[in-house]
């Protein structure tokens, strides 16, 4: 009977040891990734929906991932999942929309950097919110999304010559 309460116990101060970490690493870690849900999404309110998925899923698999090398990678890659699904949804949301909208009523579309990142591709989006927005070297961009480092530069490569086609300006051979 008493190594049943110590066993107990043992288990109630391990789940409040893990709490305590998850804790912790969602207000390190949430603010970063709403953004980077943000600029792929655009839309402040799905970001915070994004992030709040990947952090219940986190939740759900901390105990393995918080022994990963980088959490912060994986609840990343799980946003940038989750935003590109969302945004391929809204998508095909305006698209129907627009279709069914009278021609005279459609809006003009504005030239912004915002405007520009939207025509990328989720996995440029992604690239270039994390190297250029969050200032994170292309080795953990890499990492984030989950290819090699030279996939990632391609992406940044690709994105900025896309986006100054789009704003009309020269594009810089930078990584």
């Amino acid at each position: 009977m008493m190594r049943a309460r110590r066993s107990a116990a043992g288990r109630v101060e391990a789940m409040d040891e893990a709490e305590a970490e998850y804790t912790w690493f969602f207000r390190a870690e949430f603010r970063g990734v709403v953004q980077t849900a943000y600029l792929l999404l655009h839309d402040r309110q799905r970001a915070e929906d994004v992030a709040q998925e990947a952090f219940t899923q986190l939740l759900v698999h901390w105990r393995k991932v918080s022994r990963y090398e980088r959490p912060d990678a994986w609840v990343r890659r799980v946003a940038i999942r989750l935003a590109s699904r969302t945004a391929k949804r809204e998508r095909r949301r305006v698209d129907l929309e627009q279709t069914a909208m009278p021609e005279s009523r459609q809006p003009t579309r504005d030239l912004d950097l915002i405007a520009a990142l939207r025509a990328l591709p989720a996995r440029q989006r992604a690239a270039v919110a994390l190297y250029y927005f969050e200032d994170r070297p292309t080795s953990e961009v890499a990492y984030i999304l989950g290819c090699s480092e030279s996939t990632a530069t391609v992406h940044l490569h690709k994105a900025r010559r896309r986006l100054a086609d789009l704003l009309g300006e020269e594009a810089l051979d930078v990584p």
